[in-house]
């Protein structure tokens, strides 16, 4: 994957890439980038690409056309969608941490402050619900101090209480370390308000913008049907105070009680 040091301010960019499978062709004429701190989250049905894409991006799946490229020495934590772990095999969330890179107690013990799991270590790995093994996934992916988070539908599994939160922890991680943030969204019709960028993928770039506009666009419900409440649910914690704006209905999704 070529390394261009004067290719502008982006992490991470995409350059007309199609990706194809034999005969057929899965990606088609992706351009896009990412730029240091930014939130992207990329949205789309079944059978979009989502994942091929994420993969085409991380250099794992070869592109047909088009280029990737990233910027030299870039540091990237990678979440995966689905972590299977072995339950006869009793493994305890430090050592997880530790695999496949020997970690620090400290840097362990730091980055499972991070996300809301200080002093979890001994816990066992197969114990844990969805939601504290999203966080521990997340916790290993921050120990390379990453500049680029990118994240394979973190929240499929978890209820809506859970992925608010999980959300939540992802702003605080991005304030806190200022690392942009990729993720693939399973879920058309939630889409974390913090994201700076949508990105609505069905093969090709059908729309991209931010939430609000997305929501709005004829494509986005064209392809994902008008949902719940007709458009893109926002989430908004109580803090936000962006209801100022005269706009209460873009708070369905508003829960004064999550402490998931």
């Amino acid at each position: 994957m070529p390394e261009l040091p004067g290719a502008g301010m982006s992490l991470l960019s995409a350059d007309h890439v199609c990706v194809r499978f034999g005969a057929d062709e899965v990606l088609h004429d992706i351009s896009l980038k990412i730029d240091p701190g930014e939130i992207v989250t990329i949205l789309g049905p079944n059978g979009s690409g989502k994942s091929t894409l994420l993969r085409a991006l991380l250099g794992i799946v070869p592109v047909a056309e088009g280029r990737i490229l990233r910027e030299a020495g870039l540091r990237v934590g990678y979440v995966p969608q689905k972590l299977t772990v072995d339950r006869t095999m009793p493994i305890t969330v430090r050592r997880f941490l530790s695999l496949p890179t020997r970690v620090t107690d400290h840097a362990a013990a730091e980055a499972l402050a991070r996300v809301g799991m200080a002093g979890q270590e001994r816990e066992q790995m197969t114990t844990l619900s969805g939601g504290q093994l999203q966080r521990v996934l997340l916790a290993r992916a921050l120990l390379g101090k990453p500049q680029l988070l990118m994240l394979d539908e973190p929240t499929s599994g978890l209820d809506q209480l859970g992925e608010a939160a999980f959300y939540r922890l992802i702003e605080e991680v991005r304030a806190e370390t200022g690392a942009a943030v990729l993720m693939i969204s399973h879920d058309l019709h939630v889409v974390m308000a913090a994201s700076d960028r949508v990105i609505c993928l069905n093969g090709h770039i059908c729309c991209e913008g931010t939430p609000r506009v997305v929501s709005t666009a004829p494509e986005y419900r064209a392809l994902f049907g008008l949902g719940t409440q007709g458009a893109l649910a926002l989430y908004r914690h109580e803090h936000d105070h962006d209801h100022e704006d005269g706009h209460p209905h873009h708070h369905h999704h508003h829960h004064e009680h999550d402490h998931a």
